[in-house]
């Protein structure tokens, strides 16, 4: 079929493309055979020239629109046009429209065609194609319809290949431009073919392929290609070799080989033969043309053959003597059949080996044979055990086994006889065995055994062997197996459904599964299936599942129990009442079955039992289930979400009341099946199906076996589909990590976003972060690049785009658009890895790629940590230069950087050396004249005393001004925080306190900083896997096993505390459903920890202190799972309280940005020690949801940075919103409106910002001068803070700034959306807020004249302290109370605290003491100190650094309370413990109390214990992946393997339940899937 391009390039004066680096966006090139060019060209000219002349007769337009921006008419002139008319200053430039047909060879829709050259060489047309992705296309054209594209070369990666493309002179180049490069290439590389059959199969017009020196290279670089086929350009003309024979024995040296060629030159100038590098021989040129080749000796076979098996194939080459190059060659074998060590092997190998039956070996020589008749050369002669079954021994049964067979031997004179050799479980037994004649064999009676019950049968290592060890050979199919009747075959359901070859029938005498002959009285007694009407009585039902449904029937009942019949048709059911069908397909034997459920025609059936018959209905064949089964009516009234993509993948989740009835059930949404995930009595979660009709209102349908569901007011609503518009930044690393934002629309309806990318088949993802419904923050996903070193400028991925649910337009997103750049990497600290330094120095950190060569201002995010301390930088492209450390001592040093972790070694930080000799002799001779002025100080003393009498009265008179102060400070701020606080639980009601869910509060106490954990998903496994999980699952659940595995991995050097805490809480996860059973295995673990304490002469006060065994992890978890309920109800209010009101406090006075100190703070360490002048502003926040709504009023300070401001902001505008749901202050910019049309972003850095010397200043409000009452309003964060250009609404007293603004495309135009804490990459300096570092130059002695004092400060705490007392207190006294709040004390307390006082008794063990602390360290030290620190763990909230350093005051005041030593107190201790020193007594006496009243209150039984363990599994039996956390603990397994093993070895409980061989087929079954 012709096709018609429709672009055409023209050069002369009047058609230029409008850009010429600019290529179309989709390109057709029409690639004319060279030898057609004549006509062609012909075609186009004169096309050309009739335009011209029509166009100079004023005839149309000049056709170029889009050039000229208009439509211009051809102007008249009397010129007359000929051939070589080269255009005029009128009409040009000129366009032509008219279309020439041509036949395209060669099309692209992948690349993209840019541009095209093309020459001729030796006949052939070349013609070389660059394209938009930066690569060189070589085609080959013969003829006028065939193109053949033989190479493809990557020149610049993502640029275009402009259209200037030129070649050299002696066209053995051709030059390519690109936007920054010039690019010389060679026009073929034919060296790169090492083959003939690759040189030529590569149709490369210039290669061919040299002979005598086996090249592929042009004609003119090969010296012999003028000879006769010295020189091929065709495939057939490569040489060919073959040799006669092909293959020699290796006990046959020196065999001449014959060696036929085709396609040689001459070779009289000589040719040897070489075996790979081993052996080289003079070859003999024969008359025919043929070679003699020698095969190598006996020595050089040994070379080659050794270790190498049965056969072994070499390279035979032909070495011309002319060229010194090895030229051709062929492949040749050697053979070894004395390797092959059966007969069948042997004879049937394809070279002619022999097999000596006499002497049980394969020979190549026949005459090696000791007798004639032995000699084997067919597998028909070969002696065999013949196929004839299975061999079925049964266990204790003394019988002979006879086997048919063929070509036995006869043993000789001094040969042994026949034996038959059984190997099971690593035992081997030898039996006597009579060669009838040469076709029949018979063991001996023997009887054979093994050991265990765990399998019914086992198969044998089972042979025949004669004289010693010759063993007769078996067919492959031929299997020996030992069974046991009795074993996993515990009913007579079980024994009559066994393999019949085995012959076990059921002993009623013996209740026993029994071979006929070990029953008494076997008429009678025993039962076999082929006796007519045999049926197993007294059937039983252990389960039914479900155990509810809808009555208009249609559900699947599965029954389990035993003896349920040999088949489905001897059983009949009834289950309720109602009549039940049984489903042949899924009936298993004895075992289950499973009936449908017909419709019951009562109105309100009751509930019943299972009913179940086998044959006729007598006492001994019927039974009825003790579980009852319910008819229920499934409601639902609440789809969640309610609203999603037309694209479908939303997990919804359908509300409503008895759901997990039946056996099946469908979600229709509207007319397309929603896909099931899981469901229980409450809910039912689906993937939502894509809408058939767009964005639109669907309603919902639920189909529960026969029964339909429906609600009319339940409506499920199809939005738009997001989309995804923008990228910022374009680029990551190659391990990712980095963070995106995205742009875009319709994010809120996306439930798990993921950004993802594929690399060269291989695909990756990452998470993103969903902030308002235009915009979303991704982590980048890493790539795999499978080559050592990425490119500098970068790789683009294959595809990179988003997974919003099913959204399928998403998943690619312009992969040329994202760049990989090189990952960061750093040079060690010295040779050694330590490096020493002196305090006060800088530390700089040498290392590459540390600033991707990226377009823009994003820059890598680096983190510096010396002794886990973050420093300040400074960044650029080679080394890190980190601040001078405030540490001494070794410390170790770490980078991380997206994702990565750098471990550079350690900073030795030195203090300078002690005094030398002559400076001390200098020392002293200073402190001689010190005494000297000493005592003249002392002389003139007396006269000082009257003014230090007068100084002191006015110190007096200043700290009682000082007091005065502090405690009206103090009375003010609690006045005002009370009322604040007044505000907030007013409003407690209408806005809940954010409680954390179950599942997100378990995981971050059990596995801190891993949000998503692998136990919060189902494990995605093969079934091998999954079965082997659930009988490790099964192995958890004894008491032996789990005791064993702990104190094992606890006993073993690398098993670290992380890895403690991890087993630990794995463990609990696992053991969710059976938290009575995990309850005991935790109390016997306390009990070995106390005894090993105790035993170890550690002092008993020094229990469950820290966490260093798997118990006191254990511990943790238990009390919180058993604690959460009491943290929603009783407890967490007062805690919710104490950090709201520490946040409030905080946020009234200045907050540092940079260093995070605080006017108001509990904690020394965070506390301004400057005076610092501010002032309350109001201002009014538009909300940035809706721009009409009410504005809001804020309090904020005029010193607070941008940031903090836009945090107030947030918080008030979002007040009761929990933090994850509400926009981050990084995504949002702050705008200040002055008048209608007047806005302003302000940012914590831009041009305006204040630079003195090299310290920076973080912008505040009073920075800019924002008024109180001003009006301000958050908005989406734009692409960059300075894109206004269209923007006319700058104030008067910006504009001195305007130019500076417009043209700002530095670091610092997007600073302000990250924590401003290192300083600038570029100038060197440092930012600071409030404060500057106290040590640095800067702080002159000048400036103390404006300052008090800096420990005066410290009486700031006694005022914040007081502020918070209240509120402390309140959460004191609700935790060290036994009934507060109208909440009794949790059970799981006064359970604990009772076993540990009967552990004190059982050790005898009196002091009070030791009582009180074991009580502390297990329930205040372990789990309320952790909740204390950390709300965030409880509540959805955000914790700052001052937040935090105060809470962790509390925290250490509420540990003090529960110690029992005393405090002794001075002026060098502890400013925290000094703050709370009068209020721990108070404390200490509650804890005292509370103690006792846990004391006298009644005991707990076990029964009452586990009955509400039982409930709380119940509650939460499906919030964990149990699977998943068992995969996690399996990884343990693997590790230790050995050491468990011989450990369940050693111990007596586990070899008796045998769990060494359970757990080695766990492991069996977990290493069949590797």
């Amino acid at each position: 079929m012709r096709t018609v391009p429709t672009c055409l390039v023209w050069c002369t004066r009047m058609s230029l493309s409008p850009h010429r680096s600019r290529s179309p966006q989709t390109p057709c090139h029409c690639t004319p055979p060279l030898t057609s060019t004549t006509s062609t060209a012909f075609t186009i000219n004169a096309h050309i020239r009739r335009r011209i002349q029509s166009c100079y007769r004023g005839e149309g337009t000049l056709a170029l629109p889009w050039l000229l921006n208009k439509e211009l008419p051809c102007i008249n002139t009397p010129m007359q046009i000929n051939g070589n008319f080269c255009g005029l200053v009128l009409n040009q430039p000129l366009g032509g429209l008219h279309v020439i047909e041509g036949l395209p060879l060669l099309a692209d829709s992948t690349d993209g065609m840019a541009s095209v050259a093309a020459y001729t060489y030796h006949q052939h047309s070349v013609v070389f194609i660059g394209t938009r992705s930066g690569s060189l296309k070589k085609v080959r054209v013969d003829g006028s319809q065939n193109a053949h594209l033989y190479e493809t070369v990557p020149v610049v990666d993502g640029s275009p290949i402009l259209r200037d493309l030129l070649f050299s002179p002696d066209h053995r180049h051709i030059y390519l431009l690109s936007e920054k490069q010039v690019s010389q290439l060679p026009v073929e590389t034919c060296e790169q073919y090492v083959s003939c059959a690759a040189c030529l199969g590569s149709r490369d017009p210039h290669c061919g392929w040299c002979v005598l020196l086996h090249r592929c290279c042009r004609e003119g670089a090969c010296p012999g290609a003028s000879a006769p086929h010295g020189f091929a350009e065709e495939l057939s003309k490569c040489v060919q070799v073959r040799v006669r024979p092909n293959n020699v024995s290796v006990t046959s040296p020196g065999v001449q080989l014959t060696v036929a060629m085709r396609n040689v030159p001459d070779l009289s100038a000589g040719v040897s033969c070489a075996f790979e590098e081993v052996t080289e021989n003079e070859a003999i040129l024969l008359p025919s043309g043929e070679l003699r080749c020698p095969s190598p000796s006996l020595q050089e076979l040994r070379a080659l053959t050794r270790g190498h098996g049965a056969t072994r194939t070499v390279r035979l080459q032909l070495l011309s003597k002319e060229t010194g190059v090895r030229f051709a060659g062929t492949d040749f074998v050697f053979y070894n059949c004395s390797v092959l060590q059966s007969c069948v092997s042997c004879v049937g190998s394809p070279y002619p080996c022999h097999w000596c039956k006499y002497r049980h070996v394969c020979t190549s020589h026949p005459h090696e044979c000791s007798f004639q008749e032995g000699r084997v050369h067919s597998p028909e002669g070969c002696p065999e055990i013949l196929p004839s079954g299975d061999l079925l021994i049964p266990v204790g049964v003394m019988q002979p086994l006879t086997l048919r067979a063929k070509n036995l031997p006869q043993p000789q004179s001094g040969q042994k006889n026949y034996e038959c050799v059984v190997r099971v479980q690593g035992r081997q037994q030898r039996v006597p065995a009579v060669r009838f004649n040469s076709s029949s064999v018979q063991c001996q009676n023997a009887s054979y055994s093994y050991e265990g019950d765990d399998y019914g049968d086992t198969e044998l290592d089972f042979s025949v062997v004669w004289d010693g060890d010759f063993p007769i050979d078996k067919p492959a199919t031929f299997r020996a197996l030992l069974y046991k009747c009795w074993a996993q075959r515990p009913s007579c359901g079980l024994c009559l459904k066994a393999d019949p070859r085995f012959n076990c029938g059921w002993c009623v005498s013996e209740h026993r599964c029994q071979l006929r002959a070990h029953c008494p009285a076997p008429k009678t007694n025993w039962m076999h299936p082929s006796q007519k009407g045999t049926r197993c009585s007294h059937p039983r039902i252990a389960q039914i599942h479900p155990l509810m449904g809808p009555k208009e029937g249609g559900t699947q009942v599965t029954i389990v129990g035993e003896n349920l019949g040999l088949t489905y048709r001897e059983v009949g059911l009834r289950v309720a009442g109602v009549r039940c069908n049984s489903i042949p397909a899924e009936y298993i034997s004895a075992e289950r079955i499973v009936c449908e459920m017909e419709e019951s025609l009562v109105p309100s059936p009751p509930p019943g039992p299972v009913e179940l018959c086998v044959g006729d209905c007598s006492a001994d064949f019927r039974t009825q289930s003790e579980q009852l089964y319910s008819f229920v009516t499934p409601t639902f009234d609440r789809v969640s979400p309610s609203r999603g993509p037309a694209s479908g993948g939303t997990r919804l989740t359908i509300s409503g009341n008895s759901l997990d009835a039946g056996s099946k059930v469908t979600v229709i949404v509207r007319d397309g099946e929603c896909q099931f995930v899981r469901r229980d009595a409450e809910a039912i979660v689906c993937i939502s199906p894509v809408s058939t009709l767009g964005p639109s209102q669907a309603p919902i349908t639920l189909a529960i076996d026969r029964a339909n569901i429906s609600s009319p007011g339940v409506l499920y609503t199809y939005t738009q589909d997001p989309t995804v518009t923008h990228l910022e930044p374009t680029w990551s690393i190659i391990n990712g990590s980095t963070a995106i934002t995205v742009s875009g629309t319709h994010l809120l309806t996306v439930q798990e976003p993921r950004v993802r990318a594929k690399y060269r088949g291989i695909e990756t993802t990452n998470t993103c972060q969903v902030i308002n419904d235009t915009a979303m923050l991704c982590k980048a996903p890493g790539i795999f690049l499978g080559r050592p070193q990425p490119r500098a400028q970068g790789e683009h991925p294959d595809e990179f785009g988003f997974l919003l649910d099913h959204v399928q337009t998403a998943r690619s997103f312009n992969r040329s658009s994202f760049t990989y750049y090189p990952d960061p990497s750093f040079e060690p600290l010295g040779p050694s890895g330590v490096l020493d330094v002196k305090p006060g120095s800088h530390v700089v950190l040498k290392g590459k790629n540390l600033i991707p060569v990226a377009a823009g201002s994003s820059r890598l995010n680096y983190t510096v940590l010396i002794g886990g301390q973050p420093c300040a930088l400074t960044v650029s492209d080679t080394q890190l230069l980190c601040d001078s450390p405030s540490q001494t001592g070794r410390q170790p040093v770490m980078v991380l950087v997206g994702g990565l972790e750098f471990w550079l070694g350690t900073l030795h930080i030195t203090a300078e050396r002690a005094l030398t000799l002559p400076a001390m002799v200098g020392l002293a001779a200073g402190g001689g004249l010190l005494l000297l002025a000493i005592t003249a100080v002392l002389v003139a003393y007396k006269r000082k005393t009257q003014d230090a009498d007068r100084t002191l009265k006015r110190l007096q008179l200043q700290m009682d001004n000082l007091e005065s102060r502090v405690a009206l400070e103090c009375k003010e701020a609690f006045a005002e925080l009370q009322t604040d606080i007044n505000e907030l639980t007013n409003h407690m009601d209408v806005v809940q306190i954010p409680f954390l869910d179950y599942r997100t509060y378990a995981v971050r106490v059990l596995f801190p900083g891993i949000e998503a954990h692998p136990v919060l998903k189902e494990l995605d496994s093969p079934p091998n896997v999954e079965k082997a999980l659930r009988l490790f699952g099964q192995l958890l659940h004894s008491r032996a096993f789990v005791l064993t595995f702990i104190h094992t991995l606890e006993a073993q050097s690398s098993f670290s505390m992380r890895d403690r805490g991890t087993v630990a809480s794995l463990t609990m996860v696992a053991l969710q459903s059976r938290l009575d059973y995990a309850t005991g295995l935790l109390k016997q673990l306390l009990a070995d920890l106390i005894e090993k304490n105790l035993e170890s002469k550690n002092h008993p006060k020094l229990l469950l202190r820290r966490t260093e065994s798997v118990a006191e992890k254990m511990l943790t978890n238990w009390f919180t799972f058993l604690l959460h309920k009491f943290l929603k109800e009783c407890a967490g209010e007062p805690l919710f309280l104490l950090y709201c009101a520490i946040k409030q406090q905080m946020e009234k006075g200045p907050i540092d940005a940079i260093t995070g100190e605080a006017r108001y703070s509990l904690s020394e360490d965070k506390l301004i020690r400057q005076q610092i002048d501010y002032k309350t502003l109001t201002l009014y926040c538009v909300c940035p949801d809706s721009e009409g709504s009410t504005q809001v009023p804020v309090k904020v300070l005029n010193c607070d940075s941008i940031t903090q401001a836009k945090d107030k902001l947030l918080d008030a505008v979002y007040k009761g919103i929990p933090y994850s749901q509400r926009p981050k202050a990084e995504d949002m910019d702050l705008e200040w409106r002055q008048g209608r049309m007047a806005r302003i972003i302000l940012q914590d850095e831009d041009v305006t910002t204040k630079i003195e010397c090299d310290w920076k200043r973080v912008n505040s409000l009073a920075h800019y001068q924002v008024t109180d009452g001003s009006l301000v309003a958050l908005v989406p964060k734009q692409v960059s803070a300075y894109n206004m250009a269209n923007s006319f609404t700058f104030t008067r007293s910006l504009s001195r700034y305007e130019s500076l603004l417009r043209t700002a495309s530095s670091p610092d135009s997007l600073r302000s959306r990250a924590p401003m804490i290192t300083p600038d990459q570029e100038t060197g300096t440092k930012l600071w807020h409030l404060v500057k570092n106290h040590d640095h130059a800067d702080h002159r002695e000048g400036d103390r004249g404006s300052k008090m004092v800096s420990e005066i400060y410290l009486t700031r705490l006694l005022a914040t302290k007081g502020t918070l007392q209240k509120f402390v207190d309140d959460l004191f006294e609700t935790v060290f109370s036994t009934a507060h709040r109208g909440s009794a004390l949790p059970l799981a307390i006064k359970y604990m605290f009772d076993f540990l006082d009967e552990q004190a008794d059982q050790h005898q063990i009196s002091d009070p003491d030791v009582r009180h602390t074991w009580k502390s360290n297990c329930l205040p030290l372990r789990f309320w100190v952790n909740v204390i620190k950390n709300p965030q763990f409880v509540f959805d909230i955000h914790k700052s650094s001052i937040t935090d350093a105060c809470l962790s005051v509390v925290a250490q005041t509420f540990m003090d309370s529960c110690s029992t030593s005393e405090h002794r107190l001075g002026k060098d201790s502890p400013s925290n413990k000094l703050l709370y020193a009068k209020d721990i007594p108070n404390y200490k006496s509650w804890v005292e109390r509370y103690y006792r009243d846990i004391a006298k209150m009644a005991s707990i039984s076990d029964q009452d214990m586990d009955a509400y363990l039982v409930e709380q599994s119940r509650l939460h039996a499906s919030d964990f992946s149990v699977l998943s956390a068992l995969s996690e603990l399996y990884f343990y397994v693997t590790k230790y393997r050995q050491e468990v093993l011989t450990a369940l070895d050693r111990d007596v409980s586990c070899r008796k339940h045998k769990l060494r061989q359970k757990l080695e087929q766990i492991i069996s079954l977990m290493s069949s899937n590797s």
